[in-house]
């Protein structure tokens, strides 16, 4: 049974870091495309980070481009997303995601999904 588990998430002062892991089980970690998603309340699901599965490969939504950073650990099957210069507009809950064929890039066709973890940055 495959699992994926966010945790990290919390309340930060806009200009605050944050970081969240993913906690991968059920899946070979070490071979699977691993990504970050974020759902604001009242908008869609969209792209923030993706990870080639050596972690060779990145890919970052414009407005988190030069505050987040995407890595994972794949000798402990975890994920990450460091968050820095955290805006208000950030605010969402973020989740994680994996498979096993994509490439790096902002689609939403992955096949496992976490229950996410609330981010909120107050103003």
């Amino acid at each position: 049974q495959v699992q994926l588990v966010e945790s990290g998430g919390g309340l930060v002062q806009a200009g605050g870091s944050l970081r969240l892991s993913c906690a991968a089980s059920g899946v070979p970690f070490s071979i699977y495309t691993m990504g970050w998603f974020r759902q604001a309340p009242g908008k869609e699901r969209e792209f923030v980070a993706a990870i080639s599965w050596r972690g060779g490969r990145t890919y970052y939504a414009d407005p988190v481009k030069g505050r987040f950073t995407i890595s994972r650990d794949n000798p402990k099957n975890t994920l990450y997303l460091q968050m820095n210069s955290l805006k208000p507009e950030d605010t969402a809950v973020y989740y994680c995601a994996a498979d096993k064929y994509l490439y790096p890039s902002p689609t939403e066709k992955y096949d496992y999904w976490g229950q996410g973890t609330q981010v909120t940055v107050s103003s």
